[in-house]
């Protein structure tokens, strides 16, 4: 067998700095709209009928913000720490988060089905298939409801718009646009990063006379078709423009294409899109797995086959744990002695180098028109962005109705009456497809839609002002009985978000059947330990994904970079196992160390 032609990594590095200043815009991430604030009619909700109901004015134990993953796994926990009244509230019809949202043709998990879906081991659940699709996901979010009774106590279709710390009755006050006030002994945020759906800045936007529709609300009475996977119908006659390229529109474009008389992918970058080799999950081969603590083992497998972890196999066997053996592979070519930071970063491009060349030529070998499989080729480091696999996205470029409109980087130029302008040509369409994805990397309390007073007043905002500031990404201080739940200074395991969750949940549960066992009005941490957390996650290398050496997105802030506060949006230095291993061992510890009960 020939072995891989030699990378001449110079010129490599050269021709993605290139294709990088191509799409360098002086704005960054103020290129997009926010759907919800600009375009009212296209952000309602066309899944389920807002119930009109009385306004809520009573007390519980806990209150979460947020009906995805983090609300309902926090909440499952504290069920099973003996707090039985949990209140959830979510903007959504339903439990979900984002994936009440997203329901656009071909959604499915990007992670394997076995790490992604959160207690499949305390629901009984099998994963019918290596990557699950959206609808049983969904189901997934409502078996966890109805199993923890969850339902019972939940606000849906209701948004907070003020959360305070009464410090007199020590108990946090919320309210929401409905009419809600209500009050909670300890509150939960789990508004997560994808649910602040946006639309890109162009000339013109408004003025389209056919239909247009963002990926996370889709018009099936429109398309045809069902969240289900029925047949688009409806396109059979209809000219379709989606407008990106990303995680959405590669799941979404392989059902498009199929659908409509002509489809137009236009394309500012394109995504690296690897082999996805999605199968149904075998039940005998599950039944002898699914032993106790199986997901655990499972999640920690998964993260040790990352970066340099030291995992001796692979159960998931994707490309994720594939980048990461080639890792390992090249840093074991190094003697011992030679093993510095240096040469491990150097042997870590190598790996990186190699990978994104296999899936460059994947695309041309799938295409059947040259041009199109070369404008399909990703030129950047695969952890540029936000890595893609599908069996099908390609493939969906050699149907005779599509055409991949590349714009060189440049990006759509305007929206007409009639239809879509890209290099200098109008494309007439009769409908126009968003997928322009969410809200990323802007301020935590701007896209949760309140901010949170603490102590004195003081709001979240104004206590991060210079800076995210927790201890374990989870406490803050001055903020009492709260609990954030997201990944940063924490693992800030990126590949896989539902294994940070269920390891806050854990903490949130632990905590407060600790505080309650010792009738304790109040916990927040330390100011001492927060600090010294805080050193510990700036004393790392920092942000390291999406540097401005890479092509522009939502990695880097549209290629601008961050400020000198990204020194404090960054996980565990030492990695996400770190901080695993750290956590467990305290919670363990039953000393709580650096938490101050009041």
């Amino acid at each position: 067998m020939a072995s891989a032609p030699a990378i001449d990594k110079e010129a490599l590095r050269r021709k993605y700095a290139e294709e990088r200043d191509k799409r360098l815009r002086a704005e960054g991430a103020d290129q997009y709209r926010r759907l919800e604030s600009e375009f009212a009619d296209l952000a309602a909700d066309p899944y389920r009928p807002v119930e009109p109901r009385d306004p809520v004015t009573d007390h519980v134990t806990f209150a979460f913000v947020g009906g995805g993953f983090a609300g309902l796994v926090v909440g499952a926990r504290l069920k099973e720490a003996g707090i039985d009244d949990v209140r959830i509230i979510d903007k959504a019809g339903d439990f979900g988060g984002t994936w009440y949202w997203n329901r656009y043709p071909g959604a499915q998990c990007d992670t394997a089905s076995m790490i992604y879906l959160p207690l499949l081991e305390e629901t009984g659940h099998m994963p019918t298939e290596k990557y699950a699709h959206a609808p049983e996901i969904r189901e997934h979010c409502s078996r966890i409801g109805r199993q923890y009774k969850l339902y019972e106590n939940a606000l849906f279709h209701t948004r907070v718009t003020d959360l305070r710390w009464d410090s007199e009755a020590q108990v946090w006050t919320i309210e929401t646009d409905r009419g809600d006030r209500f009050t909670a002994k300890y509150v939960g945020l789990g508004t997560g990063p994808l649910h602040v759906a946006k639309l890109p800045g162009l000339p013109g936007i408004e003025t389209f006379r056919g239909k247009a529709f963002h990926t996370s609300r889709w018009d099936y009475a429109f398309t045809g078709g069902d969240p289900e996977g029925a047949p688009m119908t409806k396109l059979a006659d209809k000219r379709v423009a989606i407008i990106g390229t990303g995680a959405t529109s590669v799941q979404a474009v392989p059902h498009l294409a199929r659908a409509a008389k002509k489809l137009f992918v236009f394309q500012r970058t394109p995504s690296s899109v690897d082999e996805r080799g999605n199968a149904p999950i075998d039940p005998e081969w599950f039944a002898g797995v699914a032993e106790p603590g199986w997901q655990r083992r499972w999640h920690e497998n998964f993260v040790g086959n990352m970066g340099a972890g030291n995992a001796k196999e692979d159960w998931v066997q994707d490309g994720w744990t594939d980048l990461g053996k080639r890792i390992r592979k090249e840093i074991a070519t190094l003697p011992p002695e030679e093993r510095t930071p240096a040469n491990i970063l150097a042997k870590w491009e190598d790996a990186d180098h190699q990978k994104m060349e296999e899936i460059r030529q994947r695309a041309a070998r799938i295409v059947e028109d040259p041009a199109a499989g070369e404008a399909l080729k990703a030129w950047y480091r695969q952890l540029c962005k936000r890595p893609c696999f599908h069996d099908e996205y390609l493939q969906a470029f050699n149907e005779p109705g599509v055409t991949l409109v590349d714009t060189g980087g440049k990006g759509v130029e305007r929206i007409t009456e009639n239809g879509v302008v890209a290099n200098g040509t109008e494309y007439p369409v009769d409908c126009i497809v968003y997928a322009s994805g969410f809200e990323v990397g802007t301020e935590y309390t701007d896209r949760a839609g309140f901010d949170a007073s603490g102590r004195g007043g003081t709001k979240l905002s104004e206590y991060w002002a210079d800076g995210m500031r927790t201890l374990h990404g989870l406490h803050v201080r001055g903020f009492p009985n709260m609990f954030v739940v997201q990944p940063t200074q924490a693992a800030n395991f990126i590949a896989n978000v539902p294994h940070n969750i269920v390891d806050h949940a854990d903490t949130i549960a632990a905590v407060v059947r600790e505080a309650e066992e010792r009738g304790a009005a109040t916990v927040e941490p330390q100011e001492e330990a927060q600090k010294a957390w805080v050193d510990l996650i700036a004393s790392g290398p920092g942000m390291n994904l999406g540097g401005t050496e890479c092509t522009p997105g939502y990695y880097n802030n549209e290629g601008k970079g961050f400020d000198d506060r990204t020194r404090f949006f960054a996980g565990h230095p030492q990695g996400a196992m770190a901080y695993f291993t750290h956590i467990d061992a305290w919670r363990r510890s039953g000393d709580f160390a650096g938490l101050e009960f009041g």
